[in-house]
């Protein structure tokens, strides 16, 4: 599947959804579902800046693919790094360069967060970008 198409299959399963408590709830269950986080990964540097809670992202480089993993200290923020994940990994670094994250505003996740949350999103998608910016240009 392309970026968009995982973004708008997100996008479709929050459609199903008549109010955020519901919303916050699946983004809960989505956190769960995440894989183990590599204890070794649990380091500051990992840490996501500009976060309220903790959150660890890791990302490994193979095959020209980016992979991230990802763990918080926050069910919510745990959640969101998993939808995250689940659009931007097993990705080139140009894929993840270019990439408008739409589905962000769509499901109306920017608009029930919390101002600090809401930089806290943003400090991972540029953290996010920076792994991509870094493993790009090793293939210079």
């Amino acid at each position: 599947m392309t970026i968009n198409e995982i973004q708008d299959e997100i996008i479709q399963e929050f459609s199903f959804f008549d109010d955020w408590m519901d919303k916050y709830a699946y983004i809960i269950d989505l956190g769960n579902e995440l894989s183990k986080f590599n204890d070794d990964a649990r380091t500051d540097q990992n840490l996501i800046d500009g976060c309220q809670s903790k959150v660890w992202f890791n990302a490994n480089y193979k095959d020209g693919l980016i992979t991230f993993e990802a763990d918080s200290d926050a069910i919510i923020t745990k959640g969101i790094a998993s939808l995250l994940i689940r659009v931007l990994s097993n990705r080139t670094p140009d894929e993840i360069l270019n990439t408008d994250l739409y589905f962000i505003n769509k499901i109306g996740l920017t608009s029930h967060l919390s101002p600090t949350r809401s930089n806290g999103l943003m400090s991972m998608i540029k953290q996010l970008k920076l792994y991509a910016m870094a493993f790009k240009s090793l293939n210079k």
